[in-house]
């Protein structure tokens, strides 16, 4: 993926772990097939890269994090994983298709993406996705501007690294490229948290701590991160876990 944001591969992987879970559903959705090259774009540390690869594709796996890169490798050496910008990318081989698992909305320039993806593809191929649609986490982020801009007198939209389009903004964007969309959903799915109480503070940390909170120190995360489950508990704290209120976009489209 293309963001500047820093990540911490032993926190993606054991507490954030529900991401490639989820993401198997859109493995069904690609139906990889034997013999087929696929693209895993974003593929953070290679978990549904390697899924993928089960059905005997090739899978080339591509991050702009080289940290989460070296991790991959680490765990799946039987697969090829390269460090690179989703914004501009250009590889010696086309694909059958390309995939990617919640990648795409950390990624502002969307219209560069897509044109890199349909460049990309051998005629006829597929581009299969989800990623945070319009709305997505909207009370998290809610609750974050507010004990931002009321505590401490910051703009939280200024720091921001995400973008979540409408359902008809991406297709609108994929059609000009040169695809053809054949399927499109814009769903919620609330998706429950680690480590029960302190599930929402490690959701934080990982997705959110090194943009809207780059310059705060430790002890000080901590203590907005407590304001922010205060202001959120009633509603996203069920039954001894949090639930991060996601809405997701789910497409198929084919390169004409």
């Amino acid at each position: 993926m293309s963001s500047d944001h820093t990540w911490n591969p032993e926190l993606y992987d054991n507490k954030l772990g529900f991401v490639a879970q989820y993401g198997k559903g859109v493995v069904d959705l690609l139906q990889p097939r034997s013999g087929e090259t696929i693209l895993d774009l974003g593929c953070g540390t290679g978990d549904l890269s390697i899924e993928i690869a089960k059905s005997g594709a090739k899978v080339i796996g591509m991050d702009y994090s080289a940290e989460m890169i070296d991790q991959a490798r680490n765990k799946y050496a039987d697969i090829e994983f390269i460090v690179g910008n989703a914004e501009h990318f250009a590889h010696e081989i086309t694909y059958d298709a390309v995939f990617s698992n919640a990648a795409l909305h950390w990624i502002k320039n969307a219209a560069s993406v897509v044109s890199a993806v349909h460049q990309s593809l051998k005629p006829g191929g597929r581009f299969i996705a989800e990623f945070g649609g319009k709305g997505n986490v909207e009370s998290i982020v809610a609750a974050i501007r507010k004990v931002l801009a009321e505590d401490y007198g910051i703009d939280a939209n200024k720091r921001s690294p995400w973008y979540f389009p409408s359902i008809g903004e991406y297709s609108s964007m994929l059609e000009h490229a040169g695809f053809r969309v054949t399927y499109a959903v814009h769903f919620d799915r609330p998706t429950k948290l680690a480590d029960g109480e302190t599930g929402l503070s490690y959701w934080l940390n990982g997705f959110a701590g090194n943009d809207f909170f780059y310059d705060f120190n430790d002890a000080d995360k901590k203590q907005v991160f407590d304001k922010i489950r205060v202001l959120l508990k009633n509603d996203l704290y069920k039954d001894g876990a949090w639930y991060a209120d996601y809405k997701r976009i789910r497409f198929i489209a084919v390169k004409s």
